[in-house]
Formats: structure tokens, sequence, C-alpha cells
């Protein structure tokens, strides 16, 4: 319909057309925008032989971490393979010897006093495109910040921590991924208004396990308006990351 809009005015037409088929359009609309969205992207996955081989050589070498049989792989073999391709062919489900604190235990122990943030994009009716900025409180699932916008950039970005942190806060920690919206200038304010920075490891997606279920597409959305349903925030925020 918005393409059409272009060529016609189809408001005139609506009359010979029932809501619920309009709906329907729309709905199909929005499935066939996110079949779109969702496609598969990136590098194909390695040979089966390999794949095989990889997990051939975990069983048995339990010790041997992603980095040590990226480096068998190109010592003995001359087959390079990158460290993270090799982690998803790893068995996740066997435990492997680390030091240190778990990220778990660490984020349980500081809940208190730890924010989660994260953007996602929501679609509003006209298919434009809004980038939301979500700050979720960890140890109550509390949304303490929230705003949209079409143009994200590091100076709005400051400005909505700001909205929360330049004032006494009880506030220690803050998470974010590593987009590139979080420039080293904001990091650089965070660090100014008294918050250490923790970034998430690369294609880590559970160490930002509670903003990105607060975020997730499954629990908020825009009404037909386009206007963003801030309450659906709060059932996702009581669920995230647990």
């Amino acid at each position: 319909m918005v393409m059409l809009a272009r060529l016609f005015d189809w408001r005139g037409a609506l009359v010979i057309v029932k809501p619920k088929t309009f709906l329907k359009w729309h709905r199909t609309g929005f499935r066939m925008f996110w079949q779109w969205k969702s496609r598969k992207r990136g590098r194909p996955p390695l040979p089966k032989n390999l794949r095989e081989l990889i997990r051939e050589m975990d069983r048995e070498n339990p010790s041997w971490g992603e980095e040590r049989i990226a480096n068998e792989l190109k010592l003995k073999l001359g087959i390079r393979v990158s460290p993270r391709t090799v982690r998803k062919y790893l068995d996740s489900n066997r435990p492997r010897r680390g030091s240190g604190q778990k990220w778990k235990t660490f984020v349980s122990n500081h809940a208190k006093a730890m924010v989660a943030c994260d953007f996602f994009v929501s679609v509003t009716a006209p298919f434009r495109l809004l980038y939301v900025f979500v700050a979720m409180e960890i140890g109550t699932r509390r949304i303490v910040h929230c705003n949209a916008t079409e143009h994200p950039t590091a100076d709005w970005t400051i400005q909505q921590f700001r909205e929360f942190l330049a004032f006494d806060h009880p506030y220690r920690f803050l998470i974010h991924d590593r987009d590139s919206i979080f420039s080293a200038d904001v990091d650089s304010t965070l660090k100014d208004f008294g918050v250490r920075v923790l970034k998430t490891p690369v294609r880590a997606p559970t160490a930002k396990a509670y903003a990105s279920h607060c975020t997730s597409s499954k629990h908020c959305g825009t009404n037909l308006s386009g206007c963003i349903l801030w309450e659906s925030f709060m059932p996702c925020a009581f669920l995230g990351g647990s």
C-alpha cells in the first residue's frame, strides 16, 4: 500500500475493502518485510569432513579450546580457520576448564548496581524504522530509561545516559555490546558519570541476555499509528535473562 500510494490515491479505494482485509494485507506486508530483513547472510558453513574433524579433535583432546584447535589445523594441515568458526562446531554442553569468576556469577553478585542497555529496531505502520534505546536495571528488571529516534548518533546516546546517570545514582557497572554507536566518547562520558563500562565479548549474545531479551521483537512493538507501545516493556522486563 505504501508503494501504491505514490501511484494513485488509494484512500478512495478503501471504501470497497473490508477493514479485516486491509489488516490482513498489512500483516502480510510486515511478514514479507521481516523475512527479507532476516535472510541468511555471512560466510557459508565449513565442509562436512572439516566439521567432523574439528569435533573429533575436541573429543580426543578435552583440554583444548577453539584457539588450540585452530592452531593445530593451521600448523599441521595448513587449514586456516578462525577460532570463532571452530567454536561454532564444538560441543557446547561439555564443561570446559576455566579460571576466574564466571560472567553469570559476577552479574549476580553486582546485579543491584548494574545496568544493561541495548538498541532495537521497531517498524511503524508506514514502514518507518525507529531505533529504540532501552536501559534496564538488572537487579529489579526495571526499565530506568527508554527513548526512540530515527537517526541514532553518539551525541544522542550520550544524552540518553545523561538522563539517568548525570545525578546521584546507585550504579557502578553498565553493560553494552560492541556496536559502533557506543563510541569512545560515549564510554568516556560514562566514566565521568562514575560508571565502569563492561563490553560484551564478540559473538556472545548470552553475555547481554538481559537487555537482548527485553528488546526482543517477540515482546515489544508498535501499534498501527506508529506509536511505540512503551507498556509492552513491562512484561518482558520481568522475564529477562534469568
